[in-house]
């Protein structure tokens, strides 16, 4: 038998079953959910090694061998941990999928991956069995908080997860898997085209686990996080640092800005991350006196505008531990509070490289734009190599000269920290004047009648080429009566003429991905300078 590896997710759950069986390492709240009428949900390591046994002897008996794939879609439930978990037992590979995903895109991430079966919900099946028409190879699913119907009438093979999760096992013995080997295929939001599965195998998974170190995790730390598990952002800063570390980590099914700080205090929580445009969905939140009476002392961004980084952390008595980094390879940078200036995203970590290069390779000079690249430091064997799964083309074109070519538009000062500036052919430039976003989105977000904003650009009606028109899209604050004219007034008082949007587009929800990413191309698509839904400055 091989000597267990901590790197490796199923060793690290049986020695923490070990260690410390009564732990309760996770729980999964339900005051967002129901005020908490209903009880929370909470694993302790024991559970979630019996847990995930259970699974791992039904993916055995399903004819799961090692290396094969499967897909889970849930919202943050305890039985999704549980499912990586039994992934890692058997050798197997879990390919996390956004729990919103719709029939189309689902078939195409099954048929890429060559998946044999999905472990999904009640809440979201009616698109799985959608997409099952089109996915000759999708054998079976594990089916949480199944709705009337849905087991029986389908033609293929489904469980109820509960029972499985009821059933007595014996003991499945481990995959004798290495650090090498996949453990999970993560997709790209797929914004230019189709998705792509990037491969993270045991060794880069297990390495998140060490994030607790980098962000200074205490020994008394509560991590807090609602943002999916089936992207990096929540694995890495809450739930893989809590389950290697001991942190007693909290999490939500989704994302909730209107109860993110009441959660907090109820359950202690001393740290949450935050993404793009989450810190100004937070901000703008209506104020309250007691904002500050909160017991986070960080918040983990990707992403924070440096338009309310000070404010942000003024009103709500919090640190900002800023980070940037890529699921494909691309390394990670931090601005650890008070290390470096607002705004940047800090400094790569020890072993890599990040530098700003022109379309020819040049180091651009301090405060020249260019694209973020990644490579390995002088005299270090880190890799920045992605490996996209079935699309070895792809995979070669990230690396350009042994830098990985992140696609993000950035600057350096003279001292080396590094800024984000806009994703590569998403800049707006206005009347001759590049247009900083954040800015114009903490104005808008400060205006009474706005819930939440995202601004972007359209191409502009004057026909300038490279030119757009600056539009503002606003979801209306709930009991108010929307007022454009008194929006457009706001923006006037709190930003320069050009810097003043000249549509807002009203939405009844900001379109985002699993990590709160704003979906500028839906908006785009839904943008008609004559609907009534869209207001021009006057």
């Amino acid at each position: 038998m091989r000597e267990r590896n901590e790197f490796i997710l199923a060793d690290l759950i049986s020695l923490r079953a070990e260690q410390k069986p009564d732990l309760d390492v996770l729980t999964f709240e339900h005051y967002s959910l129901d005020d908490g009428a209903s009880a929370d949900e909470v694993r302790t390591y024991a559970d979630l090694f019996t847990n995930a046994n259970r699974l791992a002897a039904w993916l055995l008996a399903r004819g799961m061998r090692r290396g094969e794939r499967f897909v889970i879609m849930l919202r943050n439930h305890p039985e999704f941990v549980e499912a990586m978990i039994a992934a890692s037992m058997t050798g197997t590979v879990f390919v996390p999928v956004d729990p919103r995903t719709r029939a189309d895109k689902i078939a195409f991430m099954v048929n890429n991956s060559g998946s044999r079966g999905v472990v999904c919900a009640g809440y979201n099946f009616a698109e799985v069995e959608q997409a099952r028409r089109s996915c000759p190879a999708l054998e079976w699913s594990l089916l949480l908080e199944p709705e009337a119907g849905q087991a029986e009438a389908a033609a293929w093979h489904i469980d109820p997860l509960h029972e499985v999760l009821a059933a007595a096992v014996p003991t499945v013995q481990m995959a004798a898997v290495t650090l090498s080997d996949p453990i999970q295929i993560i997709y790209t939001s797929g914004t230019t085209g189709d998705p792509k599965g990037i491969v993270g195998n045991n060794q880069r998974f297990g390495g998140t686990g060490m994030m607790g170190f980098v962000f200074g995790y205490q020994p008394d730390e509560r991590p807090y996080t609602g943002l999916s598990f089936t992207h990096n952002n929540a694995q890495a800063t809450a739930l893989c640092p809590s389950l290697y570390g001991g942190h007693r980590a909290v999490f939500s099914r989704k994302f909730t800005k209107s109860k993110l700080w009441d959660i907090c205090r109820r359950y202690g929580c001393t740290s949450f991350s935050l993404l793009g445009g989450m810190a100004t969905a937070v901000y703008s939140e209506p104020p309250r006196a007691d904002d500050a009476a909160n017991p986070v002392r960080l918040v983990i961004s990707g992403g924070m505008p440096a338009a309310i980084w000070e404010a942000f952390e003024r009103r709500f008595d919090v640190r900002i531990f800023e980070i940037y980094g890529a699921s494909d390879g691309g390394g990670m940078a931090f601005n650890a509070p008070g290390q470096g200036p607002v705004g940047s995203f800090g400094k790569p970590l020890p072993g890599y490289a990040m530098k700003i290069l022109d379309d020819a390779g040049n180091e651009c000079p301090p405060g020249v734009v260019g694209e973020i690249c990644c490579g390995p430091a002088e005299g270090s064997d880190v890799s920045v190599a992605v490996e996209y799964f079935a699309n070895p083309e792809a995979s070669q074109r990230k690396l350009r000269d042994g830098w990985n070519r992140s696609g993000d538009m950035g600057h350096a000062d003279a001292a080396g920290w590094l800024f984000f500036d806009y994703r590569k052919g998403g800049g707006i430039r206005h009347n001759g004047d590049f247009i900083n976003t954040s800015y114009v989105e903490k104005v808008v977000a400060e205006c009474p009648l706005v819930d939440d904003v995202y601004v972007y650009g359209v191409s502009a009606l004057s026909g300038a080429p490279g030119e757009k028109d600056v539009v503002a899209a606003v979801v209306a604050r709930t009991g108010q009566e929307f007022d454009a004219a008194a929006v457009f007034a706001h923006c006037r008082a709190g930003l320069e003429p050009n810097f003043v949007p000249g549509y807002l587009q009203l939405v009844d929800e900001i379109p985002k991905t699993a990590s709160e990413k704003p979906q500028e191309r839906f908006l785009l698509e839904q943008f008609r300078r004559e609907a009534a839904n869209v207001f021009a400055s006057r």
